[in-house]
């Protein structure tokens, strides 16, 4: 990209977010600075590498598998927050996905003998919220997880993700609490737009073993970007003594270490050959239900993908002023949305949650999220298609 593109995009995105006070998730961004894919597309970070979800339901070693949960979650992390970008390559805003949105899809990994497939729905607008299920039932491994998105502006962009993936093992009945990180966005100087994440996070297993994660980055005094440290250790143990420390940048590759013995158990490399997520597999869009997100967005995409940006913005348009009569018909009639794959518990039957929260700094804030989004009975295989009869996002 040339100067004059790189200043012109950031004087657009600059002017746009001198105009927004307050909350800027369900706020539209400029049509150039959109990514070609939807919020509720996000999720996929977790299914991608099928071997590495499959790894802790494979592993004997009850130590063992706290650290392949933490490198599950740190390989989530560049696809999760450099969307539609790269190291080098400025990040995009993704769509804000409609209410009743769905993402459908898998990968599998043949040589692992593992495969992932995600269902996730946007079941809130107001806040926008979105729930995921993750699974790989021939490994009996599963992670639910659900999300709301504040973003706000002070320089940087600011992202918090208030809510929490729970990763269940069937082999051992062991859960993993894991941790939502927030973000800051920066590069608008540059043009370059990209992730930091800040603070400490931890990963507690209902082994009572936990994974603590310390982030830090440029600006800060040992001034890397997307550094970080972490290390697992028994939860019980008053002096928190290190089992494994893991070290690196979670953007580019981190060495993992024994740490009673020195020994180095894995160096892994991003964007080696071999740790490239495997290929996703979603119906033709043509065949897929309205209510799917390449489906709904496809005008949007083509716009895109051709760069025409005013085909771009009246797609988008259609399907956000179809979304408000809708809004507008249920507010008159008094119906309920009700998402089709996902239910809200009360947050006192969100046992899980409380038992491995004990005793450290995470909060349920499920006043913030509508209660705790989980899958109901089979999921997307228990409903019928079309999923909503003659509805459609365009009503």
């Amino acid at each position: 990209m040339d100067g004059k593109s790189v200043s012109s995009r950031l004087r657009e995105l600059v002017k746009f977010l001198a105009t927004v006070q307050g909350d800027l998730s369900n706020v539209t961004g400029p049509p150039s600075l959109l990514a070609p894919s939807s919020v509720v597309e996000a999720g996929q970070c977790w299914a991608e590498r099928p071997a590495v979800f499959a790894a802790p339901a494979l592993e004997p070693d009850v130590e063992k598998r706290t650290l392949l949960v933490l490198k599950w979650f740190l390989t989530s992390l560049r696809s999760q927050l450099y969307v539609a970008g790269a190291p080098g390559i400025s990040i995009r805003k993704p769509l804000n996905a409609f209410l009743g949105e769905l993402f459908l899809a898998s990968w599998t990994d043949a040589e692992a003998k593992a495969s992932t497939s995600i269902v996730a729905e946007q079941v809130s607008h107001h806040p926008p919220i979105t729930a995921m299920h993750v699974a790989d039932k021939g490994n009996g491994i599963r992670a639910d997880g659900y999300a709301r998105v504040e973003m706000t502006f002070n320089g940087s962009v600011n992202i918090r993700q208030v809510g929490h993936a729970v990763l269940h093992i069937d082999r051992y009945d062991e859960d993993y609490l894991v941790p939502l990180p927030d973000v800051k966005v920066r590069g608008f100087l540059s043009g370059c737009m990209y992730p930091e994440i800040t603070g400490t996070y931890t990963i507690a297993a209902s082994s009572g073993f936990v994974a603590e994660v310390r982030f830090s980055g440029e600006g800060l005094i040992r001034g890397k970007r997307n550094a970080f440290e972490a290390r697992v250790f028994r939860k019980d143990d008053a002096a928190k003594r290190s089992i494994y420390e893991v070290s690196g940048i979670w953007s580019d590759g981190w060495t993992a270490k024994d740490a009673r013995t020195g020994e180095v158990i894995e160096k892994y490399v991003v964007d080696a050959p071999e740790n490239a997520p495997a290929p996703m597999s979603v119906d033709p869009v043509n065949t897929q239900d309205p209510w799917e997100s390449r489906r709904a967005w496809g005008g949007v995409l083509s716009g895109m993908a051709a760069g025409d940006m005013r085909t771009v913005l009246a797609e988008k348009t259609r399907i956000e002023q179809a979304q408000r009569q809708m809004r507008a018909c249920e507010a008159a009639t008094g119906d309920v949305w009700r998402p089709l794959l996902f239910r809200n518990l009360a947050p006192e039957d969100h046992t899980v949650f409380h038992a491995l929260s004990e005793g450290i700094p995470v909060q349920l804030n499920s006043d913030k999220t509508n209660g705790v989004w989980r899958i109901e009975g089979g999921g997307v295989d228990s409903v019928q298609r079309p999923f909503r009869g003659e509805l459609t996002p365009l009503g």
